[in-house]
């Protein structure tokens, strides 16, 4: 979805709703702002950074046991 926005005073912006609501932020969420490239990137920021990186790439470890998996490693660095 893209939108096109108005620069104001002060270089401020408003989000339009219907971006704010894609995305779930709301009036005295903190956001985090990237630049990638020649763009702006607006995201929410998590409530907790543990919790939203739980779980990441759990598909690679599928089927691996962990506790096996240390000790193999640990041996190696001899």
């Amino acid at each position: 979805m893209s939108l096109v926005v108005r620069v104001g005073k002060k270089s401020q912006i408003v989000i339009p709703k219907k971006l704010r609501e894609a995305i779930g932020i709301s009036e005295g969420d903190e956001i985090i702002m990237d630049l990638e490239d020649d763009s702006i990137v607006i995201k929410p920021k998590p409530e907790s950074y543990t919790k939203k990186l739980r779980g990441l790439y759990r598909h690679i470890w599928k089927g691996v046991d962990a506790k096996r998996y240390i000790k193999g490693e640990r041996a190696s660095w001899d």
